[in-house]
């Protein structure tokens, strides 16, 4: 099986991030975070989104985003979010674990953003004392479907969740991806987002992501969480690293427009080369293709791993390390089915 577009997690470490590991590994240093492999990286991230913030490093996104949200939400609320979110659909219950019970209500919206209509209706739900009420919003850029919020959809998202009162966090896992394709990283922290997900395993570094902490009252005792949550890492710089030679050689923005640009090159090839449509707009790195299952199970039996998503669609992801003719030979086995 080949696994070329199964994932942007299945391709290895991106050279300069791997490079930077290997670098990382020299001599010794101060444990548990307080070392200048990560000291620069943080920098880096605080560099990139023009922003004062916190950063803490953890081992994943799933650890990530729950931890974020657990800051956001009591045990007793709930966070809205995109009923396709990852923390709806593929993480196991992990915001309500470590938020202690913290719910979460799907919102619908086409190709994973948040419909704005209906966010405003479960604004103005009644609060009552038989259901969790809203204290915070979670939105995903890129999304899950593939595309990217512009600054001004963002906007009329994270304007009215926060004249509530509600915070926001933001899932970046993808974050790369999006600012390759156009967006803004600077107007994160500007738009009112209180707790960023900084992407780094799909952007090629091994399994790490960063928690940026815009409001700084949000990281008091938070290397208690975090150490009571195992996400402590005693030899933090083995995270950091990978992170900081992505963003000191650019590797992390250009590999993730090597990613959206063989995107293109796939969606563009699908639509013109065989008698499948595509499901959602080709934004970021992620295409998606109405399939029969017949089809689908006919390319898997070719020896292409894809996986049928949420909505029925099947998926296929580009990553840094995706080559032209990787492109091509899945595009002439789609085309033959």
């Amino acid at each position: 099986m080949r696994y070329d577009f199964g994932s942007d997690n299945t391709a290895g470490m991106a050279p300069a991030a791997l490079q930077a590991l290997v670098e990382a590994n020299t001599g010794y240093a101060r444990a548990y975070g307080s070392d200048e492999v990560t000291a620069r990286a943080a920098d880096l991230i605080r560099g990139r989104l023009d922003a004062d913030a916190e950063v803490r490093f953890v081992f994943s996104g799933t650890a990530a985003n729950a931890i974020a949200l657990a800051m956001l939400a009591s045990p007793h609320e709930a966070v809205l979010a995109h009923h396709a979110a990852h923390i709806c659909t593929d993480e196991t219950g992990a915001p309500g674990f470590f938020g202690s019970g913290v719910g979460l209500i799907g919102l619908p919206g086409f190709s994973g953003k948040i419909d704005t209509v209906a966010l405003h209706a479960a604004l103005d739900e009644p609060e009552v004392g038989h259901r969790q009420p809203a204290a915070a919003l979670s939105l995903t850029q890129s999304t899950e479907y593939g595309t990217v919020y512009t600054e001004e959809e963002l906007r009329h998202l994270i304007e009215p969740a926060k004249l509530r009162g509600h915070r926001v966090h933001l899932d970046g896992a993808r974050l790369a991806n999006a600012a390759a394709a156009g967006f803004d990283l600077t107007q994160i922290a500007r738009l009112g987002v209180d707790v960023l997900v900084f992407g780094g395993a799909k952007a090629g570094a091994h399994c790490a992501e960063a928690i940026v902490m815009f409001d700084r009252s949000l990281a008091r005792r938070i290397d208690n969480r975090l150490k009571q949550a195992g996400q402590t890492a005693s030899k933090t710089r083995f995270l950091s690293a990978p992170l900081l030679g992505l963003l000191e050689s650019n590797a992390w923005e250009d590999g993730a427009a090597h990613a959206n640009l063989m995107a293109q090159r796939l969606a563009e090839g699908i639509a013109s080369r065989s008698a499948f449509v595509l499901a959602h707009p080709v934004e970021a790195n992620a295409v998606f293709v109405r399939m029969p299952p017949e089809a689908h199970q006919r390319l898997n039996a070719l020896g292409w791993a894809c996986y049928r998503f949420d909505d029925g669609s099947v998926r296929f992801v580009c990553s840094w390390a995706t080559d032209e003719a990787a492109v091509d030979e899945l595009l002439e086995a789609i085309a033959a089915l």
